[in-house]
């Protein structure tokens, strides 16, 4: 059975790193292989990885793609283009996302990329969706790299999941983009098991009251706080990936902590 772990949270609240060292304790700890899903069009989760990608090779070029090949031309009223030999849009998604996955240690890496431009994607997402779902059951765990927005799970364009963390920083920006995320969970009818609230890059570890004021707004329960560390600035401007960081990294442990406190793993 799979197990998915989403994160979301706005731009720059740390849910990358977040996702890193979640798929660092899964791996650290014989829970893989996992399936990493970049779907923050800004596809950086590879950087945190250690894994290369080619910025063409996503799930939305490949979507992109097959529409250019069925799209019709309205003016001379015939095909322009057709799917190569005869193949379904299911079997076309199969065999191109399979060839995009990024293979690493106990680690795969499939990135979403851009989102949609214009014209009617519904056959598109429902043929990718089931795809993705069919590759997600060959994993113990998913791990998801979302925006904000939340795009792919309103739309339905992966699959459902059990825990949805939202990640902010100590600031009022972040715990509003959380809130938001959280009703849109409500409001869009995305399936999720349990909502869980992070505070990343908290100086001190401790949450001042104001702060602990705006969180009660957000609708989900505190999972953990994540302190202020500078040794990821080290890591980041040097190039090294996030997920070498050591098992001493105060980083690491809050989040080691978080997937205890959800029962998974040891």
């Amino acid at each position: 059975m799979t197990t998915t772990i989403a994160v979301a949270g706005k731009g720059g609240t740390g849910k990358t790193t977040v996702c890193a060292m979640i798929i660092r304790y899964l791996t650290r700890h014989g829970l893989g292989p996992v399936l990493a899903i970049d779907a923050d069009p800004s596809s950086n989760l590879n950087l945190v990885l250690g894994l290369p990608l080619d910025e063409r090779e996503t799930v939305g070029h490949i979507r992109e793609d097959m529409l250019a090949q069925v799209q019709t031309d309205k003016t001379a009223g015939v095909m322009t283009g057709g799917l190569v030999s005869g193949l379904t849009k299911h079997d076309y998604f199969d065999y191109h996302i399979r060839s995009i996955i990024v293979e690493g240690d106990d680690v795969d890496l499939l990135a979403m990329g851009r989102p949609e431009g214009p014209g009617c994607y519904c056959p598109a997402n429902n043929a990718m969706r089931l795809v993705i779902d069919r590759l997600s059951d060959q994993y113990p765990f998913v791990v998801m790299d979302n925006e904000a927005g939340l795009e792919h799970l309103s739309r339905r364009t992966t699959r459902d999941v059990e825990h949805l963390l939202l990640v902010t920083d100590p600031s009022q920006r972040g715990v509003v983009a959380a809130r938001r995320a959280a009703e849109l969970v409500s409001e869009l009818n995305i399936r999720v098991g349990q909502l869980h609230l992070v505070v990343n890059r908290l100086p001190g570890g401790t949450i001042p009251p104001t702060l602990q004021t705006e969180i009660e707004t957000v609708g989900a329960p505190l999972l953990g706080v994540i302190p202020a560390d500078n040794t990821l600035l080290e890591f980041e401007f040097s190039g090294r990936p996030l997920i070498e960081l050591g098992d001493d990294s105060p980083v690491y442990q809050a989040v080691a902590g978080m997937m205890k406190r959800l029962a998974i793993g040891p």
